[in-house]
C-alpha cells in the first residue's frame, strides 16, 4: 500500500522536543518528502499539533516510532491518503 499523506494529532511537552527536533526526527524517515507542523493548542505543560506528512510509501509505524523516540506522542491518525496520486478532501454538500 502506497501511503502518500498522513495527518497526525500529536502532543508533546512544552519544553522538549523543540519543533525543529521533532521535524528532524520525522524528516529522517525514508519516503518523507515534506512535512508541516502546526501548533493547535498550548497550555502550561503541553503543546498540541497537527502534523501533515507527504511522500511515497510512507511507513506509518516508523513515523510513529520516530515521533515517540523524539519525546512526543501520537494521539490519532486523522487523515490518510493512499494510491498513485494525492486525492484532496472534498467537503460534502449536505
Amino acid at each position: 500500500m502506497n501511503i502518500r499523506r498522513l495527518l497526525l494529532d500529536v502532543d508533546k511537552a512544552s519544553a522538549h522536543p523543540s519543533l525543529v527536533e521533532l521535524a528532524a526526527a520525522i524528516d529522517g524517515i525514508d519516503g518523507v518528502e515534506a512535512l508541516n507542523i502546526v501548533v493547535t493548542e498550548i497550555d502550561i505543560e503541553t503543546m498540541d499539533m497537527d502534523v501533515t506528512i507527504e511522500g511515497n510509501n510512507l511507513d506509518y509505524d516508523k513515523i510513529v516510532e520516530a515521533i515517540e523516540s523524539a519525546g512526543a506522542v501520537v494521539h490519532s491518525l486523522d487523515e490518510i491518503v493512499v494510491g498513485s496520486k494525492i486525492l484532496e478532501h472534498v467537503e460534502s454538500q449536505r
